[in-house]
């Protein structure tokens, strides 16, 4: 068997390995499992690379690819043993500019490094894949740096109004096409400038034009620009295995934002465009009445009374590092007798699953965790809800009111339970800068604080309150 048959062959290997990984990610149960099918994939298709790059290159070249190959796996697992979750959004974000990065060089070294039996039409379609790919990987490059600069707080997470920002970015994507066509037709350096340049801008404004409440979206939007970047650099690579995982995750990660998109009932364009996230008027600023406050023992009081409990976490949970205690919560109330669920909004956080991620690392039962659909018709009949960290996805003007930012955007209809107990540091808007009704209705009480030290101290308190019981029955033997 020659070496390029045997690579080809560990690249089919690879491709099947990581369509299983894919397949088993989409289920909790499997998750793991399908993490591991993706190593596997990617370390045979490293091992073929590396292998038949080994024909063509001297020796210091093949160092040079194994000194990248470990400098690469070691900051890697450097920051997946360091970063916090409520970093993994702005983590990826950050993977997401380094494949369009990736993308962008491959593009610019096609492009000074032309085959010499190309000639013809085989070379126009070489031209094309050079200058199509600079672009996708461009975008992605600053698109994913503004994105991970607005998740980190290091920039305002508010949209950018430029006057005029939709003609300019449809001016840069009508220039991108004039200039792929002057380019293919007569190749020149400055046409690769000025369209990596447009690139970068274009990529740029698009996100920084994104509100904060759009940034679930963003995450799964870049990842599909990450696959389609990876899918044009296989094509000037020659790489079969390239453009076949390029596109599963540009595929997948466009499907994902169509769900991302459909759970917040709005359409992939309406988000591309920008203009979610927005301030809201004025009069959805003011206040909505005088808002309740409660403290952890009497929490803990309504909890040992309940006869079923709902928790719907959010950011503001994975801030606080609080799942671990909420499920020691879940595991207490489950031993009284009390049905205990968890409601997940799909855009919960700031990264599509993140709340499951969270909550499966604190080894919280799976058939505990419902999505909103499967859960959302049960708080009606709901003693308690928790409401941890979460605010735009269980507000009640996304159904109440048609001038909110937010209006048509399915939510968690928390506030048709007998009690609601909102866990906040502060009566401050949410991500999206949108005020919350609910949290002056009249079954809301706010519980302030860090959520991790007051899931803690209504633990506390429903220990006190079982400790007379424990008493009375010793004293009673």
């Amino acid at each position: 068997m020659t070496t390029d048959t045997a690579a080809q062959a560990a690249y089919v290997v690879a491709a099947l390995l990581f369509i299983l990984s894919l397949a088993g990610l989409s289920q909790h149960k499997t998750s793991r499992s399908g993490v591991v099918w993706g190593i596997a994939g990617m370390v045979v298709a490293l091992a073929a690379t590396v292998g038949l790059a080994s024909r063509s290159i001297t020796a210091s070249g093949l160092v040079l690819i194994v000194v990248a190959t470990a400098l690469g796996a070691g900051i890697g697992l450097w920051r997946a043993r360091v970063v916090e979750m409520t970093g993994m959004p702005e983590l990826i974000a950050i993977m997401h500019s380094l494949v369009g990065l990736a993308a962008a060089f491959v593009g610019w070294n096609g492009y000074l490094d032309v085959d010499a039996e190309l000639s013809g039409s085989l070379l126009g379609i070489h031209h094309a894949e050079v200058f199509i790919g600079v672009f996708i990987g461009a975008v992605t490059f600053t698109g994913s740096v503004v994105a991970y600069l607005k998740l980190s707080a290091r920039i305002n997470s508010r949209p950018l109004t430029l006057p005029g920002k939709h003609v300019l970015n449809i001016g840069a994507l009508v220039a991108f096409v004039g200039l792929t066509v002057a380019f293919v037709v007569r190749p020149g350096m400055g046409l690769l400038i000025a369209v990596t340049v447009i690139a970068l801008a274009l990529g740029a404004h698009l996100v920084a034009s994104i509100g904060g409440g759009d940034m679930p979206v963003v995450v799964s939007m870049l990842n599909s620009y990450s696959g389609w970047a990876a899918a044009a650099s296989g094509f000037l690579l020659a790489n079969n295995l390239l453009i076949v995982t390029g596109a599963l995750v540009g595929s997948s990660g466009a499907y994902l934002s169509y769900i991302m998109c459909k759970a917040m009932n709005r359409s992939f364009i309406s988000v591309i465009a920008g203009g979610f996230g927005t301030p809201a008027a004025a009069a959805d600023d003011d206040e909505h009445g005088e808002h309740r406050e409660i403290n952890a023992e009497e929490t803990a009081e309504l909890l040992r009374d309940a006869t079923s409990v709902i928790i719907t976490p959010g950011y503001g949970m994975a801030v606080a590092q609080a799942q671990y205690p909420v499920a020691e919560l879940a595991r207490k109330l489950r031993d009284r007798g009390v049905e205990v669920r968890f409601g997940i909004h799909p855009v919960a956080g700031r990264l599509p699953g993140h709340m499951n991620v969270l909550l499966a690392e604190a080894n919280v039962p799976y058939d505990i965790v419902l999505e909103m659909d499967e859960i959302n018709d049960d708080f009606a009949a709901t003693s308690v809800v928790l409401v941890i960290g979460a605010n735009d996805t269980v507000n009640p003007a996304a159904t109440d009111n048609p001038s909110s930012p937010i209006a048509g955007m399915p939510v968690l209809h928390v506030w048709e339970a007998a009690n609601v107990i909102v866990f906040k540091r502060s009566m401050a808007a949410g991500y999206a800068g949108v005020q919350n009704p609910l949290f002056f209705r009249e079954n809301t009480q706010m519980l302030f604080g860090d959520a991790r030290q007051r899931v803690e101290d209504i633990l506390r308190g429903l220990d006190s309150l079982d400790a007379p019981v424990r008493e009375m029955a010793g004293t009673s033997r």
